[in-house]
């Protein structure tokens, strides 16, 4: 039996070492690997603004934006830092980074208030939320800026709007104020979905103030005449003609070429209502 353990003992202390000597092969097998070396490293910086510059051309959007913040962190306040804190931001909004594109144009605002790309900024931060959840999938799909979260339309209207009101001779005003205008029908719709979602549903008053509120707060958006479509159908249902018939004399004074009073169908109604281009 003591000659039994003495084996079994000496045969615990081997496992033990082979294990230890594996694990001390494994890690110094990692140490010996080859890191990745950083092809900039070497470069100065005009070089790497001219090859940040060809990427930019060239569309290659994530060595745009590496490139651009190497650059921009190898000297923040150098001749080529603010263009590059700038080219940031388009880089990675056009390669679909838009957290980090509204972190890195936030941060140039911020920063240079008084640029003279000032007005530029604040477009391309009206174009990184206008644009937010809306890429390729979303245009095959055919889907609805309304029916998206309204918080990054907000801030994409409350972008453009300072372009429009403190830069109105920019080259950018006049996209920008267009763009205001399907944002704020895109809000519009926002509400006219809840209210038809509410109709659906049978809940009548319900969607008659969120119809309301879209009247309310978006005057004059395309939107508002299915708002009060969705209203005189409401009150219809509720069993009242005075207020569904009131609410149809506002839709035809408003709308008089709406379907809605006509029963006639749009020859354009295919085209969606957000179609900028």
């Amino acid at each position: 039996m003591r000659a039994f353990n003495t084996i079994h003992l000496s045969m615990r202390q081997s496992i033990k070492y082979l294990a230890l000597a594996a694990s001390v092969a494994i890690v110094t097998a990692c140490h010996g690997l080859p890191e990745k070396t950083d092809e900039t490293a070497t470069w100065n910086n005009n070089k790497l603004y001219t090859e940040a510059q060809d990427a930019l051309s060239g569309s290659d959007w994530g060595k745009c934006a590496k490139y651009f913040e190497a650059l921009e962190g190898r000297d923040p306040f150098g001749h080529f830092a603010q263009q590059a804190q700038i080219n940031v931001a388009y880089c990675d909004w056009k390669d679909s980074e838009t957290a980090n594109a509204d972190q890195a144009i936030d941060r140039f605002i911020k920063l240079h208030p008084d640029h003279p790309e000032i007005a530029y900024a604040y477009y391309l931060k009206g174009m990184i939320h206008f644009n937010d959840d809306l890429g390729l999938f979303g245009r095959f799909s055919g889907q609805d800026m309304s029916e998206r979260d309204p918080k990054s339309l907000r801030e994409s209207y409350d972008a453009f709007k300072v372009v429009v009101d403190k830069y109105p001779q920019s080259k950018y005003a006049p996209d920008a104020a267009q763009r205001m205008r399907y944002i704020v029908n895109a809000l519009a719709s926002h509400e006219v979905h809840a209210a038809d979602y509410y109709y659906r549903r049978g809940a009548y008053v319900a969607a008659i103030n969120r119809a309301q509120l879209a009247i309310r707060e978006y005057k004059n958006a395309p939107a508002t005449e299915d708002a009060l479509h969705i209203m005189m159908l409401s009150y219809e249902k509720l069993d009242q003609p005075q207020l569904a018939d009131d609410t149809k004399r506002v839709l035809a004074a408003t709308f008089p070429d709406s379907p809605y009073v006509t029963g006639k169908r749009r020859a354009n109604a295919e085209k969606p209502w957000y179609q900028i281009w």
